[in-house]
């Protein structure tokens, strides 16, 4: 490819050129960059889809969880078309503050939700979502919140070891605009109710769904499990998140929400003794929904309370459908909630799967010591 001239068209010809890059000691072949516009190359451009970003590391696009730090360990952020897994911790204090940032980060960023829960009603869980931080009166906010924990940091007489001191944090508090990938949320505040009006999302609860059905034909996955399949999959054909079909309107984020899934609230009894009957049941609904995922505009957060399923080779297969797993473990009635070693600290997260995309293994973070603690107004990783 030949380089190009500044000048009218006619003006270089192959052999001048050649004969001008031999004179200078440069080569004439010359590697194309991107042009500013994607008219002037002749080809189109990549819908921009608001919310996502590429990665950097393969190109696959991405979604915020709501949650930067979080985003920072899972390589950018959450890839579209997979699934992650967040094991609830043992009391279900904070597994759902991560549940409601990735709801909430939906509504900022313009994306559909579908929310999906046997325990409360989708719109319920909707107007509990955290208010976020989008103006430059909440920058004075957050920066007392952090000064008041440096400050309590520097305070402490308690020594760590230098390999910690020299780890960074993970969280940089700092509001951003909406137009940016990633937000940051007030757990303190509600999100206004103008943003959810002005949101689309679908909601599943599970008692109104089945209330109405009373015959079933007979199959592997329990009557709630298959309802939410046909709901999930008519959403994704029918509103164009379909990737593999042409869409007709502008591209759009599914970002699909289920809450405490495999609980007996679910009609599961994965959870209720070793020996379940529906011992199946839960994984061929993770296999169904990957396969779905797979080929749409859309990325699944589930939560699942691991710490009651006593098979623990349902946990691994469990694991081995999902591609990120995150376990949260709290100090609540634990021996560490009294060590002074964790004593800023309201539970440990594990990064438990990372997914590698396009091969057979998956990835483990090199990160292993992670602590978040919960602030007045913000979840802190560290």
């Amino acid at each position: 490819m030949a380089a190009e001239g500044t000048s009218g068209p006619g003006a270089w010809s192959p052999g001048s050129v050649a004969a001008a890059a031999s004179k200078h000691n440069v080569t004439s072949f010359q590697r194309r960059g991107p042009r500013a516009s994607g008219t002037e190359s002749g080809g189109c451009r990549l819908v921009s889809i608001a919310g996502t970003r590429p990665s950097v590391r393969n190109g696959q696009l991405l979604v915020s969880t709501g949650l930067p730090a979080l985003d920072q360990l899972l390589g950018g952020g959450l890839a579209v078309g997979t699934v992650l897994l967040i094991e609830e911790d043992k009391y279900n204090t904070y597994s759902p503050l991560l549940f409601k940032y990735f709801l909430a980060e939906g509504i900022v960023a313009g994306h559909t939700s579908l929310v999906a829960s046997a325990k409360e009603d989708p719109a319920d869980i909707l107007q509990g979502l955290p208010a976020p931080l989008l103006d430059d009166n909440c920058k004075k906010e957050l920066r007392e919140d952090v000064h008041n924990d440096e400050t309590s940091e520097f305070n402490s007489k308690m020594k760590i070891a230098w390999r910690y001191q020299l780890l960074p944090k993970m969280e940089q508090a700092g509001p951003v605009s909406s137009s940016k990938f990633g937000h940051y949320y007030d757990a303190s505040k509600k999100i206004p109710r103008e943003l959810i009006e002005a949101s689309k999302w679908h909601g599943f609860f599970l008692p109104e769904k089945i209330s109405s059905t009373l015959n079933e034909e007979p199959c592997s996955l329990t009557p709630g499990y298959i309802k939410l399949l046909q709901f999930i999959q008519k959403i994704i054909y029918e509103e164009g998140f379909d990737g593999s079909n042409p869409q007709k309107k502008q591209k759009n984020i599914l970002r699909i929400a289920i809450q405490s899934l495999g609980s007996p609230l679910w009609g599961d009894d994965v959870c209720c003794t070793k020996n379940c009957d529906n011992s199946h049941s839960l994984t061929k609904f993770l296999f169904v929904l990957r396969g779905l995922l797979r080929t749409s505009l859309s990325a699944c957060l589930i939560t699942v309370p691991t710490h009651l399923i006593q098979n623990k080779a349902i946990i691994a297969r469990i694991t081995n459908l999902s591609d990120t797993v995150i376990h949260l473990e709290s100090f609540i009635g634990s021996n560490r909630e009294t060590n002074p070693l964790y004593k800023d600290y309201h539970g440990l997260i594990h990064i438990r799967q990372i997914p590698r995309l396009n091969n057979l293994m998956y990835d483990v973070s090199d990160v292993k010591d992670l602590a978040f603690k919960l602030k007045r107004k913000l979840f802190i990783i560290e």
